[in-house]
């Protein structure tokens, strides 16, 4: 189980970057990302945004150099291609305006100098939306993109010690020209996935390139994959990245609709399995970042960084984490401030209080029938456990009746409604804490709460044994008072669902 978690200030330290779509942001060994560039609010960019990973810190370095118009580095741009081999970040092409860029440029991350290369040799024409991927250790491919007037297939080479570049003859069949799509290597194979193809439609297709490696002596040809599993819908602006035995894609857009097509941003993340060679959804449990494309997301140890993007309303600046379960951080969305959380106190103490405060019995009157009130106002049926407590029945909860339906994924009848809600109960007893969606904790806490209700409330009013009484051992029910979900740290899960295992009928 994966969890997304957005970034605090206590993440970070220095000036983090500013929003921002269409840039990239490329790993400097496991020591730095480097983010260049980009478009906000239709100016373009050229600053460089380093994050130290070691020392947490986010700074921008003070670059020297000198390009052929005695500039100190690349014009502002998006849209482009960085690829870093070792602690160089090679930089080409890209848009500023409605022009395409056609030039060429090396940052060194030691020393913070850029150099121009765009004198050395033959370059590919200028483009944007093109996609790039090392190999090999010193080289660099590109494939496709967009010159402004049509969509480009070629494939090129760059070797990074001799500056070369090398458009690479590929026989047999070839992919759809395309551009915003994305290129990465797997074993000795390019694999490029999606993009806009060549009269604007939006692809979902993958193709593998062979004939990469010099050893190999293989023809270079295209081959087109068709993996089992659930692939990602058609897209272009997504991002790919290599995760261990994974390849995680993230965000992008895509087109909706039948007889009038409209825009569709993304925020699903899908995984392709290098072992198994399939498409698998990544389980995540909680709520995803907002959809967008031409966003970035590099890997920061064991975690995964997204930054900006753009969801064809608004720019983003926002910084998230995509974390496995083990993750300290996860606790985050657990974590409470203790004014929110009573901290282990059960019902006798939460009533001392409440004694102690001096309530009379005519404000808690007064206090039920409002609440009363309100229900009916609402349509609902509320069952009162205390006075600041509504419980809502089981057939009034939207949400949990949902989950009973997914189960079989038909909603039943009034009477069937009740196996469902048995067999999601049953689901929930049988659950290992530590894997427990998110999204499920919010149903499953109010469905605790109900039952603690039916066991201990009559249609008289409560039993008094239950509100006077210290409920120690199995009894002592001290979630009951908790008023969201988010109130849990991870370490009350299991006890919550022992608790609820408990009062569960036999």
């Amino acid at each position: 189980m994966h969890y997304w978690v957005k970034a605090s200030p206590s993440d970070f330290s220095g000036t983090l970057p500013k929003p921002r779509s269409g840039h990239s942001a490329v790993n400097i060994g496991n020591s730095k990302v480097v983010v260049f560039g980009g478009l906000v609010d239709k100016k373009f960019l050229s600053d460089i945004a380093v994050y130290d990973i070691d020392n947490k810190l986010w700074f921008q370095p003070e670059c020297t150099g000198n390009g052929s118009d005695d500039q100190v580095g690349p014009s502002p741009r998006a849209f482009h291609i960085a690829v870093a081999i070792d602690c160089h970040m090679f930089v080409f092409g890209g848009r500023s305006g409605s022009k395409r860029m056609g030039d060429f440029w090396v940052l060194d991350t030691d020393i913070w100098q850029w150099s121009e290369l765009t004198s050395f040799g033959d370059l590919p024409s200028p483009r944007d939306f093109a996609a790039a991927s090392s190999f090999g250790n010193r080289k660099i491919v590109m494939y496709g993109g967009w010159d402004g007037k049509k969509w480009l297939s070629d494939v090129y080479v760059l070797d990074t010690m001799s500056l070369e570049w090398t458009e690479l003859s590929v026989a047999g069949s070839l992919p759809p020209p395309r551009c915003g799509h994305t290129a990465t290597m797997l074993e000795k194979r390019l694999l490029v996935y999606g993009g806009r193809g060549g009269g604007g439609p939006i692809l979902g297709d993958l193709w593998a390139l062979k004939g990469l490696i010099e050893e190999e002596n293989e023809t270079p040809g295209w081959t087109q994959l068709k993996l089992p599993g659930q692939g990602p819908s058609p897209r272009c602006g997504h991002t790919i990245t290599s995760g261990g035995h994974y390849l995680l894609l993230f965000g992008g857009h895509g087109t909706g609709g039948w007889l009038s097509r409209y825009d569709v941003y993304h925020n699903d993340s899908i995984v392709l399995d290098r072992v198994t060679a399939q498409w698998k959804r990544l389980p995540t449990g909680n709520e995803a970042p907002s959809a967008r494309a031409y966003h970035s997301m590099t890997c920061v140890g064991s975690r995964y960084l997204l930054f900006g993007g753009f969801d064809g309303k608004s720019t983003f600046g926002d910084l998230w984490w995509l974390v496995t379960e083990e993750d300290p951080i996860v606790k985050r969305l657990f974590s409470t401030s203790p004014n929110d959380l009573p901290q282990n106190k059960d019902l006798t103490t939460l009533n001392e209080d409440s004694n102690s405060a001096q309530e009379s019995e005519q404000d808690s009157q007064g206090r039920h029938n409002a609440v009363v009130e309100l229900g009916k106002s609402l349509g609902i049926t509320i069952s009162l456990s205390n006075p600041g407590l509504p419980v809502v029945g089981e057939m009034e909860d939207k949400e949990f009746l949902n989950l009973a339906y997914s189960l079989s994924e038909v909603e039943p009848s009034i009477t069937g409604r009740v196996t469902q809600i048995e067999a999601l109960r049953k689901h929930w007893s049988n659950y290992n804490p530590r894997l427990i969606p998110l999204k499920e904790l919010g149903p499953l806490l109010r469905d605790y709460q109900r039952l603690i209700t039916h066991k201990y409330f009559t249609n008289d009013g409560p039993q008094s044994e239950f509100i006077t009484t210290s409920l120690p051992g199995k009894d002592a029910h001290q979630f009951y008072h908790i008023n969201s979900f988010r109130q849990l740290r991870m370490d009350d899960i299991p006890k919550l669902l022992a608790e609820y295992n408990q009062l569960l009928p036999d």
